[in-house]
């Protein structure tokens, strides 16, 4: 891998607590942009910050996993909050979201994108990308099938994840970072429901996946840094 950009410092992250999830999708979607996605396992170690999320409300929402009841597949959106659903898509890449609200209501967070913070290498090489500089990076992590895949996530191996506990393989922390503006827009790459305003994004983040022209209606708001 050519031009390896500068190490990051990365203070340690500190495991959110599964009360954080423990709430409306909406709510948890917002927060959660800046935290740090962690994988341990086996000497290896990736982390990355999360800088774009999409919600999906339970059975209510047309566009949810959730909406046709409770299944076998779906069963980790109706368990307790902070668990890793992943599912297969399109015949090619997973996806990997995040059960919210109380135990028996479903609700998720879906991951959408991330900025690579340590590991870049390993996750260069798990993508099959040769990083020529920094304008290669988005190429890792900007988009749900590509960060799953830097991350080596699969439904067989994160599936039902404890995303609380440092001494799972996948998790997410918070290190202190501070965002100065978020935006809401709808959500993309869907059909049902997708002019719902339920996508956050780190304003002006370069890994932010999909249409990089916001609709007018998508104003700065902003984040808030709740733990």
């Amino acid at each position: 891998m050519a031009a390896q950009p500068k190490p990051v410092q990365l203070r340690l992250p500190v495991p959110l607590k599964r009360t954080f999830f423990e709430r409306n999708p909406q709510r948890v979607a917002r927060e959660l942009l800046g935290k740090v996605l962690v994988r341990q396992s086996r000497g290896l170690l990736l982390a990355a910050r999360i800088v774009e999320v999409e919600a999906y409300l339970g059975v209510k929402d047309p566009a949810a996993h959730a909406a046709v009841g409770r299944t076998p597949r779906n069963s980790v959106l109706f368990g307790p909050p902070g668990y890793a659903y992943v599912y297969f898509i399109y015949g090619n890449h997973y996806c990997l979201n995040v059960s919210c609200e109380r135990e028996g209501k479903a609700g998720c967070v879906l991951f959408r994108a991330l900025e690579p913070l340590i590991g870049l290498e390993e996750m260069a090489q798990a993508r099959g990308v040769v990083v020529h500089g920094p304008g290669d990076l988005p190429r890792l992590t900007s988009g749900p099938g590509r960060l799953s895949d830097a991350f080596g996530i699969t439904r067989s191996r994160d599936n039902g994840c404890d995303l609380t506990s440092p001494d799972s393989a996948l998790w997410i922390g918070h290190d202190g970072f501070r965002s100065s503006a978020i935006l809401v827009t709808p959500r993309i790459g869907i059909t049902k429901a997708a002019k719902e305003p339920l996508r956050y994004v780190l304003a002006g983040n370069a890994f932010v996946s999909g249409r990089k022209t916001l609709p007018r209606f998508a104003q700065p708001r902003s984040a808030r840094t709740k733990n």
